[in-house]
């Protein structure tokens, strides 16, 4: 699993959500390679399955978020030139990166409660910071088209549960 995690240190990252069925966190990298080596850029999916708790903050501080509220700053053409974190850039940088969290007491109660292997693993950027809480890892390349989300013309809501 770190091997997957060091495949694409310092690459970018550029969405994160849970999946529409809400049980796994999906994590959407886009990694490139040095144009010599003939590797393409892709867009990968990294799902952590059975995400008992994702928990994300804010890697900037107190200072650069005060000067980070502009709106214009969400736009990267009308941003570019201000000061501020701007975020129209739409992606963050993965660096230092993803890492396993060894001897997770939280892991390891989810894993004695569940039954089966559970993992804690940390993602660093330059604009958020993640902690997952998992029990397994499956990494593929995006497809062309994938949309995470899409809001239909169906007038039918969530299904009922009653």
């Amino acid at each position: 699993m770190q091997a997957a995690f060091d495949d694409v240190f310092d690459q970018a990252i550029v969405f994160h959500s849970f999946a529409d069925y809400m049980r796994d966190y999906e994590v959407f990298v886009f990694a490139t390679a040095d144009p010599r080596t003939g590797v393409g850029p892709e867009h990968l999916r990294y799902r952590f399955k059975n995400c008992v708790r994702v928990t994300v903050a804010t890697a900037l501080s107190a200072e650069t978020w005060k000067s980070s509220l502009d709106e214009r700053l969400v736009d990267y053409m009308q941003g570019r030139e201000l000061d501020g974190y701007v975020w129209g850039v739409r992606w963050q940088a993965l660096y230092p990166g993803m890492k396993l969290v060894p001897g997770s007491a939280e892991a390891e109660q989810w894993s004695r409660e569940i039954g089966i292997p559970f993992y804690e693993a940390t993602i660093e950027t330059n604009g958020h910071n993640l902690s997952l809480v998992f029990s397994d890892l499956l990494v593929e390349t995006a497809r062309v088209g994938h949309a995470p989300f899409v809001v239909s013309e169906s007038e039918a809501g969530p299904e009922s549960t009653t």
